[in-house]
């Protein structure tokens, strides 16, 4: 192992889906980089889920009594890490052997780099992009664009550039970020929280990059589940709570009155439309959650 090189904290949050963080976790043993330490930390899974430290001992182990949410579970494991710099990776991805070596050059390149996220494909369609970057979240409709979204993989996005935000599911973040801003918000719980940390970050002086130069392969939606009612409260709630703490003044009013006459409405009619009454619940409980 070279010491001088920085040491990366690596840090993957499991809930009931076993057998995606071994495949995670056999895939980081691939890793060229040799300076490395990884945090595993389970949010309370069913105890036939949950990891056996035994099959990795190379890793470090975190057993949460509470499922603490995206943000709560990998804010639990950084204030242990040791690391340089921590990389926050879903554990429904899998990871590019030199994946570290290249989301480490914006750092070595660009002395304002924050945050770097890679070129993230869909792990169950061929070459497929799900995120080469994303644009700044839309006051109006609180979503962002992401580039490359869906569109094969010809090496058009491979290039390094400044990005307004990262991606979640494979994030690497200067220790001095976090020193200087703190932890993820567990506010969101779910959704949104990385966004919300991009923009923290960005407000304290540091810059969000995207690098096409390496990649991972994303298992969407494998924890959480698409279209699932717990996915329709928090995509609710924090989209409010985004907003309440991202935006001002005129911006954070037109987003809301947005959000509840036009989105909301169409978001229900159209899960009853298609027979999701749960999810028309959670939803509503979702928007009107920031009153109680």
């Amino acid at each position: 192992m070279n010491k001088n090189l920085p040491k990366i904290s690596i840090i993957l949050v499991n809930y009931n889906h076993l057998e995606v963080t071994y495949e995670c976790l056999k895939s980081l043993r691939k890793l060229t980089y040799p300076n490395t330490e990884i945090w595993v930390v389970d949010n309370n899974s069913l105890i036939e889920n949950r990891l056996n430290p035994d099959l990795f001992p190379e890793i470090h182990y975190l057993q949460s009594d509470v499922n603490l949410g995206f943000a709560g579970g990998n804010n639990l494991a950084i204030k242990k890490a040791k690391g340089d710099y921590i990389l926050l990776l879903n554990n429904d991805t899998e990871v590019s052997p030199d994946l570290i070596e290249k989301l480490l050059i914006p750092f070595n390149e660009f002395p304002d780099a924050g945050i770097v996220s890679p070129k993230i494909l869909f792990y169950y369609e061929n070459n497929l992009i799900q995120y080469a970057g994303t644009n700044a979240i839309n006051p109006l409709t609180c979503r962002g664009y992401t580039n490359g979204y869906k569109e094969k993989d010809q090496g058009q996005f491979n290039f390094i550039k400044i990005t307004d935000l990262a991606n979640g599911a494979c994030m690497l973040i200067k220790r001095s970020v976090i020193d200087t801003v703190g932890l993820l918000s567990e506010s969101f719980f779910l959704y949104y929280e990385e966004y919300d940390y991009c923009e923290m970050a960005k407000r304290a002086g540091f810059s969000i990059y995207f690098t096409g130069f390496t990649y991972i392969l994303h298992k969407e939606s494998v924890s959480v589940g698409k279209g699932s009612p717990l996915k329709s409260y928090y995509m609710a709630k924090n989209r409010i709570l985004f907003a309440k703490r991202n935006f001002n003044g005129w911006q954070k009013t037109v987003s809301l009155i947005y959000y509840y006459v036009l989105a909301l409405p169409k978001n229900l009619l159209y899960d009853a439309i298609d027979g999701r009454f749960k999810n028309v619940s959670a939803t509503l409980r979702g928007a009107f959650f920031f009153s109680r």
